[in-house]
């Protein structure tokens, strides 16, 4: 700026950095770096969706069901649970209780399954009754681990203390529901309903 807050000669004569950033390059290869500006952005919302749409994909139902170990072993159990079917006619599918809802977790729950889920599955390591059956405490297991350091976060999605109508409960469930209870206990969710949505391992 020029004494008296007037425009330097400069920037009077070019219109300051913004009406340079948008003047026509006249410069042709310099063409190139608006066209590739948008052509990452345009790639950058192709794989956004395509990412979102995967993500989403491999949490349905029909996903989780679509191999025969998950499909023969679990999932028929998991159809004659509370959980598939009830009185409010609402279902909560497998990403429900087995896939964190928050992003991070989320695809690193994700990630965690591709290195050693899917790999199990090309080894055939639970391809029958009788494999699922020697593997089934160790399974549980590990899933109860995950939702008891986490609190049964995915248990809590849906179900909530606050929204409990106690006087509706048993008078044994009532009194583990209540605040009061967890804080002497430190039990969460999954200590008291592991057998909600598959049969327990047999020596338990």
């Amino acid at each position: 700026m020029a004494e008296g807050g007037e425009p330097g000669p400069d920037r009077a004569r070019d219109g300051g950095f913004w009406a340079r950033l948008w003047r026509r390059p006249t410069k042709w290869f310099l063409l190139g770096i608006p066209a590739g500006g948008a052509l990452a952005f345009l790639v950058g919302i192709a794989f956004s969706g395509a990412f979102v749409t995967t993500v989403e994909a491999t949490s349905t139902l029909q996903f989780c069901t679509s191999c025969h170990e998950m499909d023969a072993n679990v999932g028929e159990e998991y159809r004659q649970s509370v959980h598939y079917q009830n009185a409010a006619g609402v279902r909560a599918v497998c990403a429900d209780c087995h896939v964190p809802h928050a992003l991070i977790p989320k695809l690193l729950a994700k990630t965690r399954a591709t290195f050693t889920d899917v790999p199990a599955h090309l080894m055939g390591k639970i391809d029958t009754r009788e494999k699922f059956e020697a593997h089934r405490a160790e399974l549980a297991e590990r899933v109860w681990a995950r939702m008891r350091a986490n609190n049964s976060a995915n248990c809590r999605s849906c179900h909530s203390y606050a929204a409990m109508a106690l006087d509706k409960q048993g008078h044994y469930a009532q009194r583990k529901h209540t605040k009061e209870y967890v804080e002497k206990t430190g039990k969460t969710c999954i200590d008291c309903h592991s057998g909600i949505a598959h049969k327990l391992p047999e020596d338990m």
